[in-house]
């Protein structure tokens, strides 16, 4: 199942609200819960206070009722009974107050009370809340809301078998905090607001430069191989455009000298191919000698399989996805195997091997059949052209080995010096201009360089340089 795709702007934009909501939600229940705790432990706090203010006030019995000639206990109102000496408010603002019901949460006379009052027996009545278990008690009323806790007195001359209702007004702080959580409903909102516009914006710092770059791949996809000149204020893009560049200029190098390759191969196999079709037409019409018809077609077909090798080498070497693999290789055995099968040719043209070495093996980590063909080609190419002798030599240093082939022909001529290793360049006496530019390839694929020159008493030296610290 294919799976869907999603933009760049939608993706920044869900990542951001996300972290927004999450942030935001994380930090609205840990205030919500800090705050709760906060102003329930501060409003019990309050209510303990006050109601050990009130034991000991109602210790003092005189202070708070007057007993009348018949026995009767007047009970002096609760606004009363707490002294402003009497801390009904903490740090919080919290206000506690006090009333006295009996077990049926009736007060204790007809007195007119508040509503706050009023309410909280309501709400006392209707959940059916037992005395012994009301303490710091949360209640929402429609004039407030209210901490309450009740205390039982028994045979008190002042209170009577009634209760004490103490409650702390939590109203304003739980106002407070619900206005903070508005806020925090608000400043979501605002910032989803602005999350968007930021996403746009950012959103499109990243994907023009994409689509430009996208276009311009479309282009080198095509084979349009011009350069753009795009500039980006982000280092990556800027990195990326400049690498794209780079590759559409090494494509249109490498696309003009396939055009190239392919002209010249076609014009390399032509030749001999005529050769052998006029040949042949001679030997069948009776206009050439059989024997010596077939010793030309035989050449040609010799120098046919031999450029058709090596194109077929050259292809290979060119192909990105061949793998080659290294191994510890003695660079002066491949040297002499070399030597070894181009003795047959050199000693028809009466050209002998000198050797200079000044090691007894030079291991290296190579590709043993690339060095092997690299060295045969120098060898192949030096018999071409020497007259009576050829040297191959290999030094070894700290920091690169250098392989030598040096023949003692007539040189390198002035014209074909900067061209030798390109494809398909013949000098005087050449063959089809390919061995040379196989040399170069190897070379090149373990890092290394290859230079010609000609040396002072006559003659051509080719240096293969190999690096023993590959880089690259």
């Amino acid at each position: 199942m294919r799976r869907k795709k999603t933009k760049i702007r939608v993706r920044i934009l869900t990542v951001f609200s996300v972290m927004l909501l999450l942030s935001f939600s994380l930090i609205g229940v840990i205030f919500n819960i800090v705050a709760r705790q906060y102003i329930q432990i501060n409003a019990a706090s309050q209510i303990d206070t006050t109601y050990e203010n009130l034991q000991r006030i109602i210790e003092q019995a005189e202070i708070f009722a007057e007993r009348q000639p018949d026995g009767a206990i007047v009970f002096l109102p609760p606004e009363d009974w707490l002294d402003s000496s009497l801390p009904r408010r903490n740090s919080l603002q919290i206000r506690a107050n006090v009333f006295i019901v009996d077990d049926e949460y009736n007060l204790p006379d007809d007195r007119e009370v508040s509503g706050d009052v009023h309410d909280i027996i309501q709400v006392l009545k209707d959940s059916e809340t037992r005395f012994a278990s009301l303490r710091y008690l949360l209640s929402k009323t429609d004039s407030g809301v209210y901490y309450i806790s009740a205390y039982q007195v028994l045979d008190s001359l002042i209170l009577g078998d009634n209760h004490l209702i103490v409650y702390a007004d939590v109203t304003g702080l739980i106002s407070f905090a619900a206005t903070i959580n508005m806020f925090f409903i608000v400043l979501i909102c605002v910032m989803f607001v602005g999350t968007v516009i930021v996403t746009f914006f950012l959103s499109n710092t990243i994907t023009r430069p994409i689509e430009k770059l996208g276009i311009f791949a479309s282009k080198i996809g095509r084979g349009d191989f011009s350069p753009n000149d795009f500039s980006f204020k982000d280092e990556e893009f800027d990195k990326l455009n400049i690498a794209l560049n780079n590759s559409a200029k090494q494509l249109s190098i490498y696309d003009s000298e396939q055009k190239a390759f392919f002209q010249n191969v076609s014009h390399e196999l032509r030749t001999p191919l005529m050769s052998i079709q006029c040949q042949a037409e001679g030997i069948s019409f009776d206009l050439m000698e059989p024997k010596k018809a077939s010793e030309t077609i035989i050449q040609e077909i010799q120098r046919l399989s031999n450029l058709v090798t090596d194109l077929l080498y050259i292809s290979k070497i060119d192909n990105i996805t061949t793998v080659y693999h290294a191994a510890k290789t003695d660079l002066l055995e491949i040297i002499r195997s070399c030597a070894w099968r181009q003795q047959p040719v050199a000693e028809k043209k009466g050209i002998r091997f000198l050797t200079n070495f000044n090691e007894t093996t030079v291991e290296y980590e190579c590709v043993g059949e690339l060095i092997s063909r690299a060295v045969e080609n120098l060898i192949s190419n030096a018999i071409r052209y020497a007259s009576s002798e050829i040297t191959l030599s290999c030094y070894k240093f700290p920091d690169y080995i250098t392989i030598n082939v040096t023949d003692d022909g007539c040189g390198i001529g002035p014209e074909s010096m900067p061209h030798i290793f390109e494809r398909f360049y013949k000098g005087n006496g050449g063959n089809h201009g390919i061995g040379l530019s196989i040399v170069k390839s190897i070379v090149e694929q373990h890092h290394g360089k290859i230079t010609a020159k000609n040396i002072i008493n006559g003659g051509a030296e080719f240096t293969i340089e190999l690096p023993i610290n590959k880089t690259g």
